[in-house]
C-alpha cells in the first residue's frame, strides 16, 4: 500500500507514476495533505506531524510490505514527518520529476515530467 500525503491526488498522477506507484506497492491511497499557515512556528507544525505520523501508522500497521507513504509539502512538516515514521521503519518517498519549460507567447509554461520514486533517509 502506498499512502499519498501531498496536494497532488492520485487522479491528477500521469499515468506512468500511478503505474509505477501500482507496480511497487499495489493499492494507493490518498490522505489529504494539512493546510499549515505560515506563521506557524516549528513546534506547532511538530504537533501536527505528530498527528498525521499516528494516521499513517494506522492504516498501514496491518498492511502487508511493502508499503510506504508518498510525502510532498511544507518542508518542516514532510522533515518532522519523514524522520517519525522512518524511525518506526516506515519507508517514505517523494517523486522526481524533470521540469519542461517553454515560452509561450511572453510566459514561461512548465510541464513536469515524472522520472522515479526518491527515498527519504533516516538521519
Amino acid at each position: 500500500m502506498l499512502i499519498n500525503l501531498s496536494n497532488h491526488p492520485v487522479e491528477n498522477w500521469s499515468a506512468k507514476q500511478t503505474l509505477t506507484a501500482t507496480l511497487q506497492f499495489g493499492e494507493i491511497i490518498d490522505l489529504s495533505f494539512p493546510q499549515i499557515p505560515p506563521d506557524w512556528d516549528s513546534d506547532k507544525i511538530g504537533k501536527l506531524a505528530n498527528d498525521y505520523f499516528h494516521k499513517c501508522y494506522q492504516l498501514l500497521k496491518n498492511k502487508k510490505l511493502p508499503y510506504a507513504v508518498h510525502l510532498a509539502g511544507e518542508p518542516v512538516f514532510c522533515f518532522i514527518l519523514a524522520q517519525q515514521l522512518l524511525k518506526a521503519n516506515i519507508r517514505c518517498i517523494s517523486s522526481t520529476t524533470e521540469r519542461i519549460a517553454v515560452e509561450e507567447n511572453g510566459m514561461k509554461v512548465s510541464e513536469f515530467r515524472f522520472k522515479r520514486f526518491r527515498d527519504y533517509l533516516l538521519l
